[in-house]
């Protein structure tokens, strides 16, 4: 059953997580000022579902089950559906910053592509069946699932099971016939006060010392001994945050002790190999995801920088210096944009769960890209601006007796756009990109989803240089593989790297793309999303 906005605010009620706000215990999530943004902010996920013009986009039917469901709970059967799913993202995240459900959908399409690896190793489709049974819940209730991945950490110089304290981790502290109990911490976890549940999964490839540290399992919000330690979502009450005190996104440290899961909702325990796999198919997932995100935010800033620039009288078509600044943060925008449209299209099947996987490559050079950028866009933004956008009287200022008129007069530039649009514009460009919502989509931007390190890594790992090598080897007319003709020879010849990426040998590729709807929706959605 999908849910509205109204509806998923009201599904909170029937939980009663032990949530800590500036130091209060929070009585009522659901009414609690300091959540409403993120509130509103994932509601939008629930809305849009239900608006006719965006249910081609929204909506998929789950192969395994037949149902419609939300894009962002569904099993991608193709790579249309990794297209539909990016730019789905985007058209939230135009409306709100950041839609923070779409980690729902990444983590739900590792968990389903590990459980088929787990049984396959095992020979069996337990892990699969179990999965898949927790995935038709959530997808029936329209659940929204905050990712518990990222833990406290402790020495990063030592592995899990060497740390002085243990809870640094979260890990398998009692097995027994009924299920697993869980203890440790959960440093970074977005949105986790106004989620329904928790998907705990392992932070990092683990080693078999590692073992009790390898968990994935589901568990609700406010099950016993779970104890969340957040930070508002935006700037809730605000007058000047145009934007944040309406979206923003709570993130939370949360405390596990002693918390019981039953064997049905453990996807895996102990079992350290898959770990990295799980790791590395979320990673892309969610890098892929994060490309959409970020675009839908760099149309905010097209969009305000264009209206800035013309309510202070200039026309960028006519300003060479101010073409130039729009054009460089469409081309960011786009660019790290256009890697998400190659990873969509090719996109790999995976071979045990038949589900589809983007591109890691590109994946991770696209999350790279808007990374490193995400700075640029906003000195960007900052440049057509102009300084009134962090000089400006405060908005007390805008209805004061003594100074309202004199203001409205003397800050006015273009005489078509009255002061009022004028300094909203500008107090909506200060709350994205000068204020401390705009040094918070830096740093998610920077390290969200891991650190630019970590996508440097995966990028190199999955490259085809080995390919490239054999490429200038036959151009050198060398011969390395054509005159070699024993397989000692064949080896001894082999260039250093032998890596080859799936799917770039044709145009179509291995895999047949499917349809994305993206292409047949209303050009109104590609401009706003109203």
């Amino acid at each position: 059953m999908l849910m509205s906005a109204n509806e998923y605010r009201e599904s909170l009620r029937s939980y009663k997580p032990s949530v800590y706000l500036n130091g209060q215990l929070v009585q009522s999530v659901a009414d609690e000022p300091g959540f409403a943004p993120g509130i509103n902010a994932i509601g939008v996920t629930y809305d849009y579902a239900l608006r006719e013009e965006f249910k081609p986009l929204m909506l998929a039917t789950e192969q395994s089950s037949g149902k419609t469901v939300n894009r962002l709970l569904h099993i991608n059967q193709s790579a249309g559906d990794l297209l539909n799913k990016l730019e789905a993202v985007r058209l939230l995240c135009q409306e709100t910053g950041c839609a923070q459900r779409y980690l729902s959908h990444d983590a739900l399409n590792a968990i389903y592509q590990v459980a088929a690896q787990i049984d396959d190793a095992k020979g069996t489709t337990e892990n699969s069946a179990k999965f898949l049974a927790y995935l038709h819940e959530v997808q029936e209730r329209d659940l929204t699932l905050g990712i518990a991945m990222t833990d406290a950490k402790g020495d990063r110089s030592k592995r899990p099971h060497q740390q002085a304290n243990l809870d640094s981790y979260v890990h398998v502290v009692e097995r027994n016939a009924k299920g697993i109990v869980i203890s440790g911490t959960k440093a970074i976890v977005t949105g986790a006060p106004y989620v329904h549940e928790l998907l705990v999964m392992p932070g990092r490839n683990m080693t078999a010392a590692d073992a009790a540290f390898a968990v994935c399992c589901a568990v609700p919000i406010d099950a016993p001994g779970i104890t969340m330690v957040a930070r508002p979502a935006g700037r809730p009450g605000e007058k000047a945050a145009i934007f944040s005190n309406r979206y923003g996104q709570s993130t939370a440290v949360v405390m596990f002790d002693n918390v019981f899961v039953p064997w049905e909702k453990v996807f895996f325990a102990d079992e350290w190999e898959h770990s990295g796999t799980l790791t590395h198919s979320y990673a892309t997932h969610h890098r892929h995801s994060c490309i959409g995100a970020r675009a839908g935010f760099g149309d905010l800033l097209i969009g305000a920088g264009a209206l800035m620039c013309e309510a202070n009288g200039f026309n960028p078509a006519d300003e060479s210096h101010l073409r130039e600044q729009m054009v460089e943060l469409i081309k960011i925008t786009e660019g790290f944009y256009a890697c998400g449209v190659a990873a969509s299209v090719y996109a790999t099947q995976d071979p045990l769960s038949k589900s589809f996987m983007p591109d890691a490559v590109y994946s991770n050079i696209g999350k790279l890209l808007l990374a490193t950028q995400i700075y640029d866009m906003q000195r960007i933004a900052h440049y057509v601006s102009g300084g009134l956008i962090v000089a400006l009287p405060g908005p007390d200022e805008d209805h004061n007796p003594a100074t309202a008129a004199n203001l409205a007069d003397v800050l006015r530039a273009n005489p078509a756009i009255p002061y009022d649009k004028r300094i909203e514009t500008a107090r909506f460009i200060e709350d994205l990109t000068a204020s401390y919502q705009g040094g918070w989509y830096s740093v998610i931007s920077l390290h969200g989803g891991g650190s630019p390190e970590a996508m440097k890594r995966e990028i190199y790992r999955n490259y085809p240089i080995g390919d490239k090598v054999a490429l200038v080897e036959r151009l050198l007319n060398r011969g390395v593989l054509a005159n070699a003709s024993s397989p000692a020879e064949i080896e001894a010849e082999r260039p250093i790297t032998q890596n080859t990426q799936a799917g770039k040998c044709c145009d179509q590729g291995c895999t047949v793309p499917g349809t994305a709807i993206m292409v047949d929706l209303p050009q109104t959605i590609k401009k706003s999303g109203e």
